[in-house]
Formats: C-alpha cells, structure tokens, sequence
C-alpha cells in the first residue's frame, strides 16, 4: 500500500511537473500554437485573459502569426523561440502571444494588411507585431533573424530596446505609434472606371510573358485570376487572353509546383519560372485549381488536364481524408530537410534513368543530366508541353524511392471554409467521373453534421472534439458556393434552401451598415478584396448572392449585391485585375447572370453541349418545362424548344455593349 502511494505521489508530481514546464498553449486545439506549447516562452493565445495581462503589468504585446505548416515559422521557432535567451527577454518585457493564421484568418488579415500599407510590399508569415497594452501597434516585421543581418537587426536587440524603451521612454513608442499610423493613412493612387477592357489591361501589364503567371520572384498559382481570364477571354472573344490563361495552367501542371509522382500543388514556386517549390500542400491550393483544369479540359479536351484532376483529387484522398471530411495542410520538411520527401539526389535519378529505354527523350525534357536544380538534389520539372514518352516507368522507379521516405508532417485541423472548398471541387470534377458527385454528398454531410448545429456554422476542430470557435465570414461564403456547385449537379432544392438560410445568417452576422466583416465580434476587422493566396471570402460572397439572386429570382438578393459592390467601388477601381474575385462579381452584375431552366432529362440529354457555353455566369435550374428558358433578374429572354437555339439566345444576350 506505501508504494502505491509512493507511486501515486510520483505520478501526480510527474504530471503537475510536466504541464508546468508547458505555457498556456498546452489547453489549445490549434496544431500550430500545440507545437509552442514546450517553448520557453510564455506564449499565450488570443484573448482576453492576455490582453487583461497586458493592460495589468502595464507590457507590450508581442504577436507572433504563422501556421502549422509554414517553413520559416519552424526555422524561427528553432532559432529563436526555442532559446533560452530570447525566452527571457519575451518573458521579462513581453506578454507573448502565439496566433494560428488558419484558426483566426481575421487576425492574420488585419495585420498583412497593415504590413502592405507600412512597408508597400505584400507580408508574409511569420508575421511579428508589437502593440502597445492598448493594443495599438507601433512595430510590425517578417521573419526576423537571430543574429544582426543587412536587412534586419537581430530578434534580442529588437526584443531589449523595444522592452527597455516602453518602460523607460514610452514617449518614443508613442512616436513611432503615430509614425505608424501617418503611413497608414497616406494613400494617394487615382483610381479609374472598372470595365473588361480596363480589366484585360491590367492583366496584360501584370502578366509574364516568358513564364507565364504573375510575379518576378514568387509565383503563386492565383486560381481566381485564372478564373478571370478565363472569364473576360469569352466575354470579349479574346483569343490571346485564352492562350494566356492555359499557357499558366500547363505551366503549373508541368513545372514544379506540381507533384508529378504523388499529385497536387505545392502551395508556391520560390522563383518566377515555376520550378523550385515551397513544398507544403494546402488543401485550399488543390481544391481551388481543380475547378481551373476541370474547366479547361470541357473546352479543351487536353489529356494533361484530365490527368491533373485525377491525380490531385487521388492525393487528397490519399493524405488528407478522414472519416468524409479533409485535413488542413501537409508541411515542407521531413527529416528535418526542406523538400526530403519530394526531391532526389543526382545518383537516385540516374539510377531510374539507367533501364528506361526512352532516357534520351526524358533526359532533354527534364533538361538535366549532372546538376541538381534544388540545392544538390533534383526536383522534377518538364520542359515540354506535355508529359514525356517513358514517363509512366521513370515515375515507377522513383516512386519506390519515395516510399522509403518518411511523409512529411500533416496539419490535422477540420477547416470549413477549406472543406467547402474542396467539396465544390469535387462537385466541378463530377463532369469527368460521377463518383466525384458521390463523393462530394458524403463530404458535405459530415461536415454539416460536424460543424453545422444549433443553427449556427463553426469554424475548425480537431476530430473527437467538438468545436467552439463560431464560423467566420469565410466559412459561410465558401460552403454557400459548394452548395450552388451540388444545386447544380442534382438539381437538389434541398441544397438550394440551405444555400439561402445561410446567406441569411451571414448578412445578419456580418453585414452592418452596408459593409461586411470578416467576423461577428467587436474587432470589427473589415472584409477585404485580397485573393493572393485563396479566393477573399467577401468576393466569394458577392459571386453566391448574385447567383442566388439569379436562381431564386430574388430583388432583394438583387438589391444587396447592388449595396455590396457600390461599397468596394473605389477599391476595386484601384485594384483592378488584383481583386480578380471581386473583379469576377463585378462583370456578373454588369452582364448578368444568366439562369437556364428546363426539365431534369432536358438538362442530363444536353449536359455535354451546356458545359462547351462560351459565356461564364451561367447557372442552370430545373423546371416543369419542356423547353429551355433563359433569364435574368426581372426578365427571361428566349424560350426555345432545343438547346442549340438556347445557346446562340445567350451568346447574342451578352453581345450588348458595356
């Protein structure tokens, strides 16, 4: 009985022991703020508990934003985080807390936002902001380093001259708090009247001729712009637009941002020419460029497209599905190497290479013999316009190499906004294989059961807990949109009334006063136009009432998608095709969405021929009619007896000029 007492008092001491050496991350869900949780650091996350400290110890807050799969964010928690030294000066000076970007996307946002109008160049993660115990901010920076370099000075010295000066001399943060907000406020760039052409141009001026895309030294795979191109290429029968627009998608597909052996994208290319991958996949990366090449294989019929689709969508359901619902992220590193899992020494590829009987041909479309092209290791790219021939075997070779390899890390958050997403993927994909379709059914009811209860949508979790964070602006828009995507497939009304109850709930939580946020509390963080990275939830917002409005033959619907887009007029004028979501909304309201009705056998007999419509803002309804009816808000302007004369009433209809 004395040694299980004895025993007990160990265990127990153990235990306290354990959780005392862990900061306040331990109690979190977040995969991200979990791998903090044995820092050094005295991370809190966000909310009131570490403002209220804040305000008590009279300290600065130090707010650190990143993911669970982000590169540089391990690299700093390695370099810095980790460390005694910073650890000691964070705690002394500091209340540190740690955000998950995923988890409070508003968050992240407000502050990349602000990080764009300090430094006029876009942000990134880690994101690091200093605000007062007010919560004002007064410094905000990337990745910064352990040790003085030309860009920056060290983390310590930042961390003992900002702690030092707020408690000796607050009158120089005070300085540099209005510094910081003069530069907010001086924006002087003249706006113009948005239309295609103006549209076009700005493509044009942005877009890489050589590579294709947008950007001079990164390069993301910008699904809506090719969506927008895509777009404003049949509304001005813009036959160079088009050729832009599948130019980047084989780009994409045949360079490094994809995974040729295990399908997918990488979530970016670390140089303009699309071969160097930052290798973490994303859900949201796959789920909003599947759509893009379904898209382009119904007009094209191009092998590599199908191809892609199969493949990415065997990816995700080989990496990320879980009990009809999708996991977050994969990361880059593994083996604590960048990239391990995806690239190969030179000795492994020419091992693959020695008994393919078409080496040449793949040797010239690799555009490699001797030299590495990620640092002494080889990534595959194609410099082809397709795959080559002996491709299929090279790709058997290397993968019983990569099987030896260790996955990298997988971030296990149930997002809805990025589970939406992937379902309405799915559902795109359903015009290349039905069970897509079937698919698609499953996910969405496991996600309604998982995150829709009590009448009300929630954000993320963690399979076998339930969740608490009530959903963002971002989870309504983009499961609003998966559901249209089902409508239009099965032709479920079902689908169409929980579409418009959640549109309802939406306007109520975050339409106030004619502007829409990004989430329902007293942050009040605007939604914004950006897109870089996944479609702007209030531009996909904009697109579902509009499409709503059209199907539910709805003015009110109408009228709020009026307000909505006069309120992001001004902006949008200025942004131009670098809002192309908002863009897209913008050209729907002005051309109008077209809605053609019919009977359900009409629409199954004549699928093939709807999908080929060379006008985008096309929805598809099911009547009892016979014939085929095309409408707008207010007014149906052709009924004809077959589909052909149905399509040429539509084209003619968007003839008009603008």
């Amino acid at each position: 009985m004395q040694k299980l007492v004895i025993l007990l008092l160990l265990l127990t001491f153990n235990f306290a022991y354990a959780n005392e050496s862990k900061n306040d991350l331990q109690y979190e869900t977040s995969p991200y703020l979990k791998q903090h949780e044995s820092d050094p650091i005295k991370w809190m996350a966000w909310n009131d508990k570490a403002f209220k400290r804040a305000k008590s110890e009279n300290k600065p807050i130090f707010v650190s934003i990143g993911f669970s799969t982000c590169h540089w964010c391990h690299v700093m928690q390695d370099e810095s985080f980790s460390q005694a030294k910073i650890a000691s000066l964070l705690n002394k000076y500091f209340v540190a807390i740690k955000v998950d970007r995923e988890e409070m996307p508003h968050i992240d946002s407000h502050y990349q936002e602000l990080y764009k109008k300090v430094k006029h160049r876009a942000g990134g993660w880690p994101l690091m902001v200093f605000l007062n115990a007010d919560k004002k901010p007064f410094y905000i920076s990337t990745y910064i380093p352990p040790v003085k370099a030309s860009y920056s000075d060290s983390l310590g010295n930042i961390l003992l001259d900002i702690g030092s000066r707020y408690q000796n001399n607050y009158a120089s943060i005070s300085k540099e708090m209005i510094d910081m907000q003069n530069s907010v406020k001086v924006e002087n760039i003249e706006s113009q009247k948005i239309s295609a052409k103006t549209l076009t141009e700005s493509i044009f001026q942005n877009y890489d001729e050589t590579y294709g895309g947008f950007g001079v030294r990164k390069k993301f795979p910008e699904a809506a712009r090719v969506s927008l191109m895509m777009d404003l290429s049949f509304l001005q029968d813009n036959q160079d637009l088009r050729d832009k627009a599948y130019y980047m998608l084989d780009m994409m597909a045949l360079r490094g941002l994809y995974d040729h052996l295990g399908g997918g994208f990488f979530r970016y290319t670390s140089d303009n020419a699309w071969e160097i991958a930052h290798f973490e996949k994303m859900l949201y990366n796959q789920a909003e460029l599947v759509p893009l090449y379904v898209r382009a294989y119904n007009l094209t019929h191009k092998k590599l497209y199908k191809t892609v689709v199969l493949e990415t969508i065997a990816m995700v359901n080989r990496r990320l599905k879980k009990e009809n619902l999708f996991y977050s992220a994969s990361d880059t590193d593994s083996n604590n190497q960048e990239g391990y899992f995806y690239t190969f020494t030179q000795e492994e590829i020419e091992n693959a290479l020695q008994n393919n009987q078409d080496v040449e041909v793949l040797e010239e479309s690799l555009e490699f013999t001797i030299f590495g092209n990620f640092h002494n290791d080889v990534h595959l790219n194609f410099y082809t316009d397709d795959r080559p021939k002996g491709f299929e075997q090279f790709k058997k070779d290397l993968m019983k190499i990569r099987a030896k390899k260790e996955y990298p890390f997988i971030d296990k958050k149930i997002n809805t906004a990025w589970n939406a997403m992937m379902i309405e993927a799915l559902y795109n994909a359903s015009s290349i294989d039905d069970r897509y379709r079937v698919q698609a059914d499953m996910h969405l009811k496991a996600l309604q059961e998982l995150m829709f209860f009590r009448g009300d949508l929630y954000h993320q979790t963690i399979l076998g807990i339930a969740p608490t964070q009530l959903g963002l602006l971002e989870d309504y828009s983009f499961l609003i949109s998966a559901l249209l995507a089902g409508y239009e497939v099965d032709y479920d009304e079902q689908k169409l009334n929980f579409a418009r109850y959640l549109l309802v709930h939406a306007k109520e939580k975050f339409y106030k006063d004619g502007t829409w946020y990004q989430s329902n509390d007293k942050l009040n963080i605007k939604a914004n136009l950006h897109d870089k990275y996944y479609t702007s939830a209030l531009s996909k917002m904009l697109q579902n009432i509009l499409k709503l409005a059209s199907l539910k033959e709805s003015l009110k619907y109408a009228k709020l998608a009026t307000e909505s887009l006069l309120s992001i007029n001004d902006k949008l004028s200025v942004e131009q095709s670098n809002a192309p979501a908002a863009a897209i909304a913008f050209l729907m309201k002005q051309y109008e969405v077209v809605t053609l009705k019919t009977n359900k056998q009409n629409f199954e007999h004549d699928i093939a021929k709807i999908r080929t419509i060379k006008y985008p803002y096309v929805l598809r309804k099911v009547i009892d009619d016979n014939d085929y009816l095309s409408c707008t808000i207010g007014r149906c302007f052709s009924k004809e007896k077959n589909i052909d004369d149905s399509i040429k009433a539509i084209i003619l209809n968007a003839k008009r000029e603008y």
